[in-house]
């Protein structure tokens, strides 16, 4: 049966590169956020070309500028229509001939048959033409690019954005956006202390780095899958980035004490706290009633209690009643620019005029939230978003119209908030805001 051995060959290896280019085309043209898409993907090939599926799909996004400035200056006119996909094929070429390690011959190959896979066979001397033209020019191609705007591989309004609230800093946290992300992890200080725990991760060959304020968070030298990690399964430890882990250095959370984790999916800051305050009745809240279920699922690795509830943070009496909480963690819906690295695809899924109706909602959120929090209570805003608008602004304008809102241990009521910025061997962008109700 040989034919049947092709078409495992088939299935395989040569539509990874045109499921890529399909991933690719529904971010971009649909509007469909990665890890939506990604995870059904994955199921259409081998476990070992996973890795690979992700890791072309997020590099196509990560560079979606050079890759498309490249394509026009290669191709007389761009592919339109039905042969859309084709184009984004294409871009998953000259990705891997620019940043892989795969060899340039297995690239192109590979590429040029994912036009089978995709029925469009007769377009496969069209790709190769392509890509060997590249290969011929591309010293001179690159060179040009580094000149152009697009060189920063962000879309210009938000290059705009960023220049403006940075005007020092601009380039190299539009840097930081387009390398890969490092492997943050939290040890759970119910089982090991971090620095036991980093003896463990020496013993199994690997090496972690403690980070210096927040004090259960250790960064590997290099990612690892999480089955390598010392006592993953028995929940020893979870990987969160060390900027979300900062939320508890200013939350603080007791035994005893009513606490609501509200936009709490997929569950990294609930369990957070959980390990921090055991014995704290904690209330998990989200608008999205399938991201709920991540919720559930670290809870349950971990063994961990809390209710959990789908609800508008907009309308908390719909779903907590006139109950009030000891402390809040109100890590509210955003931009998410702070997080780039981790999701390419937030450059070209969010729009200028997003970051608007985004403050808007959060100042709902944080009025409506405001109400629930006890007389001497801990409110901590959080947000993955470096944009002042949705973060020192947002919480200027609330001090300014809730008299009983006091700014406790982050920054000044000038330049209220803690932001933390993306960094190699840092967390994500990140910013905090602890607020005490009188």
């Amino acid at each position: 049966m040989p034919g049947l051995f092709i078409f495992k060959h088939m299935k395989k290896n040569t539509n990874l590169r045109s499921l890529t280019a399909q991933a690719i085309e529904q971010v971009v043209e649909n509007g469909q956020s990665l890890s939506n898409i990604l995870p059904a993907m994955q199921q259409k090939v081998g476990d070992k070309d996973r890795a690979l599926l992700q890791e072309l799909s997020f590099g196509v996004l990560r560079t979606l500028p050079q890759l498309e400035w490249l394509i026009n200056k290669l191709m007389e006119r761009p592919m339109t229509g039905k042969q859309r996909t084709v184009h984004f094929l294409i871009m998953v070429g000259l990705y891997q001939l620019l940043y892989t390690r795969i060899p340039p011959h297995a690239a192109l190959a590979e590429t040029v048959e994912g036009a089978v896979a995709i029925k469009r066979p007769q377009l496969k001397g069209l790709i190769n033409g392509v890509l060997r033209q590249f290969q011929r020019n591309q010293e001179a191609l690159l060179a040009e690019f580094a000149e152009t705007e697009m060189r920063f591989l962000h879309p210009s309004w938000l290059v705009k954005r960023i220049k403006k609230a940075y005007p020092q800093q601009w380039q190299e946290i539009l840097e930081a956006n387009n390398q890969r992300p490092p492997m943050w992890l939290r040890v759970n200080r119910n089982h090991h202390s971090r620095d036991e725990w980093l003896a463990l991760l020496e013993q199994a060959g690997m090496t972690g780095f403690a980070h210096a304020d927040y004090p259960d968070a250790v960064r590997l030298e290099s990612p690892a899958p999480v089955q390598a990690l010392p006592g993953f399964d028995e929940g020893w430890v979870t990987v969160q980035d060390a900027s979300a882990q900062g939320c508890m250095t200013f939350l603080t959370p007791k035994n005893g004490e009513t606490i609501l984790d509200l936009c709490a999916a997929p569950g990294g800051k609930t369990t957070h706290i959980l390990e921090v305050a055991p014995e704290a009745n904690l209330m998990a809240v989200d608008v999205d009633e399938k991201r709920l279920s991540r919720v559930y699922d670290n809870l349950k690795r971990l063994g961990m209690k809390a209710e959990v509830k789908q609800g508008d943070g907009r309308f908390p009496s719909q779903w907590c009643g006139e109950k009030q909480f000891d402390r809040i963690l109100l890590d509210a819906p955003c931009s998410a620019t702070g997080v780039i690295r981790r999701h390419p695809d937030i450059k070209w899924l969010r729009r200028d005029r997003d970051i608007a109706e985004l403050a808007q909602l959060q100042a709902q959120i944080l009025d409506a939230t405001w109400a629930h929090l006890k007389p001497g209570g801990t409110l901590v805003y959080a947000t993955c978003s470096i944009l002042p608008e949705e973060n020192s602004e947002q919480i200027t304008a609330f001090l300014k119209r809730t008299p009983n809102a006091v700014l406790s241990e982050t920054g000044t009521e000038a330049q209220p908030g803690q932001q933390n910025l993306p960094a190699a061997t840092e967390g994500d962008g990140f910013f905090y805001a602890k607020l005490i109700k009188q």
